[in-house]
C-alpha cells in the first residue's frame, strides 16, 4: 500500500549532519545537502530519476535485509533552498526486502526494483498500492537490476540462484554466470537472438573471490570498473583482446584502486568527468577516486564517512554535476558536494 508521506511525519526524519572528519591531507566535503533517516529500515540501493532532477528512488529492507518487509521512499529535494527541505514523498510496503532498483528509461514515472522473495517488480508512482507488473523468473533473492540506457525497452536482473536475466514486455533471456568472474556478453550475437544460453565473448579472471559490482565508462565505452569483497576497485580497458579466439580470457587491468577496509559493495563512473569514480563499502565510507591523479598526488580524492553502518549505495547526480548520494545499513541517505 503506498501512501503519501510529510517528511517531517512518521517514519521519516531528515536530519542535518556534519560534514564527515577527514584525514588533514584530503579535502573536506564543501556541503552536506540534506540526510533522510528511515527507523527501522536499511537501505540497500538508490537511483536518481533519469527525468527529473531531483527525484531519488531508495530500496530499503526492514531488519538489515535479513527478515521481514521492504520499502521503495520516493524523495523530491526543492532546489536551492537552505538547509535540508525535500519535499513531500511516496512510499510504497512491499511483503519482502527491496535490494536495487533502477528507474525506467522510456516513461519517467515508472521503475523496477529487486525483490528478497526472487520478484522483480514495475511500479508507477502515479498509481497506489500495487506494481503494475511482477516477473518471478528468479528462485531466490534478487540482488542488483539495471535499465539499459541503449536499449531502453529492456533490463536485466541477476540473482543469487545463479541466472543473469535480460527482460523486455514479450520475452525474458538468462545466462548462468560465475560471480568471480567478470564476463561480458553481445546481446546482438545468434545465441541471445535464438534463446540459446549466451556466450560470453570475454571474461575478467581478476580475483578468487566475488565481484559485486561494475560500472561501464561512460565517456571510455571499452572501459569497466569492478569491485568485491577483496576490498580493491579495478579498471580494466577491455581492448586487450584479439578477436576471434573462443573461451577469451584477457583485458588489461590498467589500475588498481586500493584504501577501502572491508569489501567494495557499489562501483559508478561519473556522468560528467571521464576519470572520477565512487564507491560504497562495508567499511562504512563512500569514496571518491580518479584514475588521472595529479603528479604527486594520490588517487583518493575524498572520503565521505558520516554514515555508523555498512554503506551499499551510491549514485551521481544525472544533472547537478559532482553531486553525491549515499545510502547505508544506518537507515540514511546522505547528498553531498565532495
Amino acid at each position: 500500500m503506498s501512501v503519501i508521506d510529510i517528511i517531517t511525519g512518521y517514519g521519516n526524519a531528515f536530519l542535518p549532519l556534519p560534514a564527515a572528519t577527514l584525514p588533514s591531507e584530503l579535502p573536506k566535503a564543501r556541503t552536506l545537502l540534506w540526510a533522510l533517516q528511515t527507523p527501522g529500515f536499511a537501505h540497500y540501493s538508490l537511483a536518481w530519476s533519469p527525468f527529473h532532477t531531483t527525484r531519488i528512488a531508495v530500496a530499503s529492507s526492514a531488519n538489515f535485509g535479513l527478515v521481514g518487509n521492504g520499502r521503495l521512499h520516493l524523495v523530491s529535494l526543492t532546489p536551492n533552498a537552505p538547509g535540508p527541505t525535500p519535499a513531500p514523498g511516496v512510499r510504497y510496503e512491499t511483503q519482502d526486502g527491496l535490494y536495487d532498483v533502477a528507474w525506467s528509461e522510456v516513461h519517467e514515472n515508472q521503475l523496477v526494483t529487486a525483490s528478497g522473495d526472487g520478484s522483480i517488480r514495475l511500479w508507477d508512482i502515479m498509481l497506489n498500492d500495487h506494481p503494475i507488473r511482477a516477473w518471478q523468473e528468479h528462485t531466490r533473492e534478487v540482488f542488483s537490476v539495471d535499465w539499459s540506457n541503449l536499449k531502453k525497452d529492456t533490463f536485466a536482473s541477476s540473482s543469487w540462484d545463479g541466472p543473469a536475466i535480460l527482460t523486455t514486455p514479450t520475452r525474458t533471456a538468462r545466462d548462468v554466470l560465475n560471480r568471480r568472474d567478470t564476463q561480458i556478453f553481445d546481446l546482438r550475437a545468434p545465441s541471445y537472438a535464438s534463446s540459446n544460453p549466451l556466450i560470453p565473448i570475454q571474461t575478467h579472471r581478476s580475483t578468487r573471490t566475488e565481484v559485486l559490482s561494475l560500472d561501464w565508462n561512460k565517456y571510455r565505452p571499452m572501459v569497466l570498473a569492478t569491485a568485491g569483497v577483496d576490498k580493491t576497485v579495478r579498471v580494466w580497458d577491455c581492448r586487450m583482446v584479439k578477436a576471434g579466439q573462443n573461451d577469451q580470457v584477457g583485458g588489461v587491468c590498467e589500475s588498481q584502486l586500493l584504501g577501502h577496509e572491508y569489501a567494495v559493495r557499489k562501483v559508478q563512473w561519473s556522468p560528467h568527468r571521464p576519470d572520477v569514480l565512487a564507491t560504497a563499502s562495508y567499511d562504512m565510507t563512500c569514496r571518491v577516486w580518479t584514475t588521472t591523479p595529479t603528479p604527486g598526488r594520490p588517487q583518493l580524492l575524498h572520503i565521505h564517512d558520516p554514515h555508523t553502518e555498512f554503506v551499499v549505495g551510491v549514485a551521481w547526480s544525472l544533472y547537478d554535476e559532482g553531486v553525491l548520494a549515499s545510502c547505508g545499513w544506518d537507515g540514511k541517505v546522505h547528498v553531498f558536494r565532495p
